[in-house]
């Protein structure tokens, strides 16, 4: 078993005063594991693929990416408002330190398809209730959401309790 959190770097008020940033890049350095991360990821969905994975941007495309690599499946991005540059659908969401939009390719996601979504870190929930949001308005049938990190103090999975949650590592 690998020690994931000695891995995650802290880094102090960032992006602002009183927020720690978990900084995952030692991780992603470290090829046994990032193997290990990516493996205890996809664990869950193995016997159940998704059609789709859904990344979120901008480090849950790293997980997502080699997630839908091992599962076999496609990979569709959930973006910052103005990132993408085909026709999209947009939500708007609140998150710790403000509010922001995200999209995503209207055609991204096919009615019925079975859907995970990824991301890196569970703060309050905002982004990933957004990316629920829009996947359900294209018609996806989530099947699970998974991030590398859970921030349990702040009590996002409770904004997600409908669906099934995979975290790897906890910070109480």
């Amino acid at each position: 078993m690998i020690n994931l959190k000695s891995k995650i770097r802290e880094i102090p008020d960032k992006p602002k005063p009183g927020v720690n940033f978990k900084d995952i890049t030692p991780l992603l350095q470290d090829k046994e594991a990032f193997g290990f991360v990516i493996d205890e990821m996809c664990k869950p969905f193995e016997q159940n693929p998704p059609d789709i994975i859904v990344g979120i941007d901008a480090r849950g495309f790293i997980l997502s990416a080699a997630m839908a690599y091992k599962l076999k499946t496609g990979l569709a991005l959930i973006r910052k408002k103005g990132k993408l540059h085909y026709k999209t659908i947009s939500q708007e969401y609140t998150l710790e330190y403000g509010t922001d939009t995200i999209e995503m390719h209207e055609d991204a996601i096919q009615k019925g398809q079975k859907v995970l979504l990824v991301d890196d870190v569970l703060a309050t929930g905002g982004t990933m209730e957004a990316t629920a949001k829009i996947v359900e308005k294209l018609g996806g049938e989530i099947i699970g959401i998974s991030f590398l990190i859970e921030l349990d103090y702040l009590k996002g999975r409770e904004k997600l309790s409908k669906y099934q949650i995979n975290s790897l590592v906890h910070y109480e």
